[in-house]
């Protein structure tokens, strides 16, 4: 049996991220198949093979460039009444409740320690935490959260989902600096290293008559913690504070936790080895990439305006059409060809079949007006017949019987992007959307790692 541990994964994330980054690479979010999948037009669970790749490819209607990338996490929002989970270096993933939270004004924390009441139970969050200096948050309902970071606008209004939201690393901030990132670059300067963040009892021992004294031993310095007891058996134990409102003690790579007397046992909750705050993306363990793309109605000759689409893809490194290799820039561009008619056609409906009548040539229509004539893509199922100039074409429904629609073909406009080039990292099949005149879609692409 084996594991990759978080840490490779995100390498990988911190890979990905640096190549996207880089000067001269373009990733794009792909959107395409206008047909419908079967006659209920339930989206099909795509497999991991050559042939689901290709047929992407012929679909494709359109790409639109990726400007955005972060980390993200699972979204926690701060509940009243909900019970959180403290940080645990034990637990694998992310328990349920979380241990971390997002407020509403945005603000990212990390619970350090439950509210517990004279039991030892843990007792439910009733006060939203604030603050963001670099002390620890202590509430009225005895929880005790570490300030990370603070969502901002830009950030949010990419990365911020009902499911997910993004996470962040400030390289380095100044004077220029949206206001959060230079208080996050103050928050990571100050985190403390190797903490003992907590102390897990594993069993409670019984017949103490008062709490007895707890030594916490290892290679680390200074950490001390507390015991809470009742009715004779250990039920809390509390991390003491130094002066500043920060927890005793750091340095530790490895930790024990021994009692002056009695028969309870607990372990050491260790912190990550630069400390919490230092790196949010790995105090809350992402492992998640968010891309964020967002066709807009502007739009209208490279990602149709009215077309249905049913697939999402994510293609690194697009090459124009019959341009010598040359990388595709632009900020969105069409695989479609479009056939232009001559005057007099009539209305042609999109979602059908256009047929040329000399040559035979098969092609789904994505979009139809009998004006300026019909944006179309072809596939194994149609074939890869070429049109001729000057031919009848008449259209069909996709059951093959005829419908409405005769033109003259005039001439065609070619795809601005060649469909097969690049790398396709990534397919999702859905349910039939729909791109209307003055709207943007917000596609937000999660990569698990």
């Amino acid at each position: 049996m084996a594991i990759v541990t978080d840490t490779f994964k995100k390498i990988i994330g911190d890979k990905l991220k640096t190549d996207f980054d880089s000067s001269g690479t373009y990733y794009f979010v792909g959107i395409g198949r206008s047909q419908i999948w079967n006659d209920s037009d339930i989206a099909t669970t795509p497999t991991n093979k050559v042939a689901t790749e290709r047929d992407f490819r012929q679909n494709l209607q359109g790409v639109r460039q990726i400007a955005d990338i972060s980390f993200v996490v699972p979204r926690v929002n701060w509940s009243s009444g909900t019970t959180y989970s403290a940080y645990d270096d034990s637990v694998v993933g992310y328990p349920t409740p979380n241990f971390y939270l997002i407020t509403g004004a945005n603000d990212v924390y990390l619970c350090i320690q439950q509210g517990r009441n004279s039991t030892g139970a843990a007792v439910a969050s009733a006060v939203e935490p604030t603050g963001t200096s670099t002390t620890l948050v202590k509430t009225a309902d005895g929880y005790i959260w570490k300030y990370l970071y603070t969502v901002g606008a830009y950030s949010a209004s990419r990365f911020l989902a009902g499911n997910f939201m993004p996470v962040q690393f400030i390289d380095s901030a100044d004077s220029s600096s949206p206001a959060s990132e230079v208080i996050q670059e103050t928050i990571q300067n100050a985190a403390i290293n190797r903490q003992v963040l907590g102390v897990a009892i594993t069993s409670g021992g019984s017949g103490y008559a008062s709490a007895p004294a707890v030594t916490i031993s290892g290679d680390g310095d200074s950490a001390t913690a507390t015991a809470v007891i009742s009715g004779g058996v250990i039920v809390n134990i509390k991390m003491d504070s130094n002066g500043s409102g920060q927890i005793k003690g750091s340095g530790y790579n490895q930790a024990s936790i021994s009692f002056a007397s009695g028969t309870a046992t607990a372990r050491a909750i260790l912190s990550p080895k630069a400390g919490l705050g230092a790196n949010p993306i790995i105090d809350l363990r992402s492992s998640n990439i968010m891309m964020n793309g967002r066709p807009n109605a502007t739009e209208t000759g490279e990602l149709l305006i009215n077309q249905d689409f049913r697939q999402v893809g994510i293609l690194r490194g697009v090459k124009k059409l019959n341009l010598a290799d040359s990388d595709f820039t632009a900020g969105a561009g069409t695989a479609l060809t479009k056939l232009r008619f001559n005057p007099g056609a009539t209305a042609f409906t999109t979602d059908n079949f256009i047929i040329g009548g000399t040559s035979q040539a098969k092609a789904y229509i994505d979009f139809a007006d009998s004006a300026a004539g019909a944006f179309i893509h072809q596939t194994e199922t149609t074939g890869f017949r070429n049109f001729i100039v000057g031919e009848t074409l008449s259209a069909t429904n996709l059951a093959g019987s005829v419908t409405t629609g005769t033109a003259v073909l005039a001439s065609f406009d070619s795809a601005t992007v060649n469909k097969y080039s690049g790398d396709l990292l990534y397919i999702d099949n859905r349910a039939a959307i729909t791109r209307s005149a003055g709207e943007t879609q917000d596609i937000k692409i999660v990569i698990q790692l």
